[in-house]
């Protein structure tokens, strides 16, 4: 008759057992220590930048500083009365915000409201092109844009109305240098009805605009939550992401291993299809010392 053994038993037995235990034990104040005092990234090949609205306790000038000692090269989705704070730490803003405007009764330009629907093009066409001067202006990149909620309409209508808002813009786009990065976002958990949802529809939309400065912006935590697949979502449509965004799945928290993505391993996918744009973490601190996470977060894609 066999006795099982327990795995502390066997490791013993293998003259394993007290290194093997002791490291596992010490691992978590290891990967703390590490969070706290390891110093910026050292490879550089992966241009990151910050979403600001992630850290609402931190003043702009104070996330500036401590971007700059990160290694950053960013602090993104801000407006441009933001832009001297960014320039006086040599900062640039990868992904500038979109406008909002009134149209009739409504703001227009945020996630639910915006190129899916033809009554709101007219004050959208103004107010992009301002917001595309002013970035172009500063020397910065992309400029977001959203889709808007479906709100009963069907998905071919919401292409073709997009088609025709976005084609108004695109030539001074295209004139000045700045691509227009229209946001994946998921309509399960975070932005119900979002019509923006899936990769094949944003691809389908950049395929009818056939312009190089229009992009989608891939989100990387948003797509694990509607798709997953995203290491090979990257590779076979990597031609039409402009910009990246990360974030914990489940729940938009640090990126390291408390969820279930392998972000240094979607960090590779992504510098393998030769992308030079910016990736932006997106992920919403759960902890107490926010920037200590995203010290950790920046040092993970460090690949």
């Amino acid at each position: 008759m066999s006795h099982p053994i327990s795995r502390r038993t066997a490791l013993q037995q293998l003259g394993l057992g007290t290194a093997v235990l002791a490291g596992v034990t010490a691992l978590p104040q290891t990967m703390k220590a590490l969070d706290q005092n390891s110093p910026a990234p050292a490879g550089g090949r992966v241009k990151q930048s910050v979403c600001k609205w992630c850290y609402q306790s931190v003043p702009l000038e104070e996330m500036c500083v401590a971007a700059v000692g990160m290694g950053l090269k960013s602090v993104e989705l801000l407006q441009p009365e933001d832009f001297p704070t960014l320039k006086k730490h040599g900062l640039i803003c990868a992904m500038v915000s979109n406008p909002t405007v009134p149209s009739g009764d409504v703001k227009v330009g945020g996630i639910t409201k915006a190129f899916n629907r033809l009554e709101y093009h007219d004050a959208l066409v103004p107010a992009y092109e301002a917001h595309l001067r002013a970035t172009a202006e500063a020397g910065y990149p992309n400029l977001i844009c959203f889709s808007g909620n479906r709100d009963g309409m069907a998905d071919e209508q919401g292409l073709e109305n997009c088609v025709k808002g976005l084609k108004r813009i695109l030539p001074l786009a295209e004139k000045l240098g700045v691509t227009v990065c229209m946001e994946l976002l998921n309509s399960r958990v975070n932005h119900k009805d979002y019509m923006c949802d899936r990769t094949p529809w944003g691809v389908e939309l950049c395929q009818r605009l056939g312009s190089e400065r229009f992009k989608l912006l891939y989100d990387i935590y948003h797509m694990q939550i509607m798709e997953g697949d995203v290491i090979a979502t990257i590779q076979a449509n990597h031609q039409y992401f402009g910009h990246y965004h990360t974030g914990g799945v489940p729940g938009r928290a640090e990126i390291d291993d408390t969820q279930e993505l392998n972000y240094p391993a979607i960090m590779r996918a992504i510098l393998a299809t030769g992308f030079k744009g910016y990736v932006a973490q997106e992920f919403v601190p759960k902890r107490p010392d926010v920037l200590a996470s995203l010290r950790q977060g920046v040092r993970i894609c460090d690949v």
